[in-house]
């Protein structure tokens, strides 16, 4: 047994417990701890992959096992989370919602894992992690934009998630954010922070979403492309 790969792998191991465990805490209606363990979850996921390059492990049972404890932590308890806490007033469409939630994770995840010999510099996409950070924070945030706002909002991520729109995996190369994008994208999260101060985890967030799309359209628009 080669127990140096059992280190990122219990860590991934890690951050699929701690989804159950949010699981659980939502269907106790203890919905800020249900945000709060999807976020440790978070944090345990972006060790694994550390771990694995530091040990020098790296390989496809690693990638697979990521990829399955992902669809739990990031796709499935932020699903279960936000129909609970905002969208049962919605009945079967608010299920349905928080249904395709957890496939567009999925779907991101499961192209991530295909493309990553193709894809540099950038996420093809949002990440799932982000995707659920978006979720949890504004369960924290205090904002309330009613079950019909919140359908919007999920289904907007999980369109985004599986989606080509590129963000910037914040390591210098790949796909710059454009000026003009980045300025909007902060005034609103300005706006937004200004009516509500302690929302800031959830400002952050949303300004990185709205910031990518706001990107995408600039370059759709003015056909412009890295390095230009």
């Amino acid at each position: 047994m080669n127990y140096r790969r059992m280190v990122p792998n219990s860590i991934s191991g890690l951050s699929m417990v701690l989804g159950v465990l949010s699981i659980f805490l939502t269907m106790d209606h203890q919905f800020s701890r249900a945000a709060i363990f999807i976020i440790l979850a978070v944090v345990a996921d972006s060790c694994d992959g550390r771990a694995a390059r530091l040990l020098g492990v790296s390989g496809e049972f690693g990638k697979e096992m990521d990829s399955i404890c992902d669809v739990c932590s990031f796709g499935m308890a932020p699903a279960i989370l936000i129909y609970t806490y905002a969208m049962t007033e919605l009945g079967i469409w608010g299920q349905i919602i928080a249904s395709l939630f957890t496939f567009g994770a999925g779907l991101r995840l499961a192209r991530f894992n295909v493309n990553t010999g193709v894809v540099h510099g950038y996420f093809e996409g949002m990440p799932a992690p982000a995707g659920a950070c978006v979720i949890v924070t504004y369960v924290l945030s205090g904002f309330q934009f009613g079950p019909v706002g919140t359908a919007i909002l999920t289904l907007a991520v999980a369109k985004l998630m599986y989606s080509e729109v590129r963000y910037p995996d914040f390591k210098g190369h790949g796909n710059p954010l454009f000026k003009v994008p980045v300025i909007l994208s902060f005034i609103i999260g300005a706006a937004m922070l200004f009516s509500n101060f302690s929302a800031w985890p959830f400002v952050i967030m949303f300004t990185y979403t709205i910031c990518g799309v706001l990107n995408a359209i600039y370059v759709k628009v003015t056909g412009k492309k890295a390095g230009e």
